[in-house]
């Protein structure tokens, strides 16, 4: 028994026009689809890969009191082991930002080469990190004992007196833009700015300048 193939109807021929077209057109969204799914797995992935460490920027060094002392002495030495410089005061409170100790009553003492001593006292001192910069506030006084030189050269007893003294006791400088008083052994002098270089051995005063000088016995 045999039986006959027929041809597809109208109906299926309809079908498959159909399915041609819908094929056709999304043919042409396809590398739209395409590109958007590969978007789709870029943002993915960027979501969800651990970033690199980014270094924390610097933090900002405030002015505020790092440290503080109470009642207390502060000594330098040189290589050799001798005393070079000493600090003290009641209170003391350090400075972060600045590296500026500010010291309540306070007493310096320094030593140079030659063993020659100078003494800074005021009501509130400002020194750097090591002590050889000093700004002297409130009663501030400078002293420099008497010395002799190698050459048998006296040297007398040298006094500074004011409301503000700046000592560089390194470079043996103190001068102040503020009225100052001078003594110099038993000789008195008086003016409203000064300097002075102890390398040198002179002293300047400007403005008002007054003197004493007393007869030598």
């Amino acid at each position: 028994m045999s039986r006959t193939l027929s041809a597809p109807g109208a109906s299926e021929r309809s079908v498959w026009r159909s399915t041609l077209r819908l094929w056709d057109r999304t043919a042409i969204y396809m590398p739209l689809l395409m590109m958007g799914a590969l978007a789709l797995g870029t943002y993915w992935l960027v979501r969800n890969t651990p970033g690199l460490s980014v270094p924390e920027a610097p933090r900002e060094v405030r002015h505020e009191i790092d440290y503080f002392m109470h009642n207390f002495t502060v000594k330098s030495f040189d290589e050799k082991g001798k005393l070079k410089s000493e600090i003290k005061g009641t209170e003391a409170r350090h400075f972060a930002d600045t590296d500026i100790l500010e010291i309540d009553q306070a007493r310096i003492l320094s030593i140079n080469v030659d063993g020659l001593m100078t003494t800074a006292t005021a009501n509130r001192a400002y020194a750097n990190s090591d002590g050889s910069e000093v700004q002297l506030t409130g009663n501030a006084r400078v002293i420099r004992e008497a010395s002799q030189n190698a050459a048998g050269r006296l040297s007398p007893r040298l006094e500074f007196q004011g409301d503000f003294l700046h000592a560089f006791l390194n470079e043996e400088r103190v001068q102040s833009h503020k009225p100052v008083v001078l003594i110099r052994g038993n000789d008195q002098f008086t003016g409203n700015t000064f300097s002075y270089n102890n390398l040198d051995q002179v002293a300047v005063l400007t403005g008002r300048v007054r003197g004493v000088l007393m007869p030598k016995k």
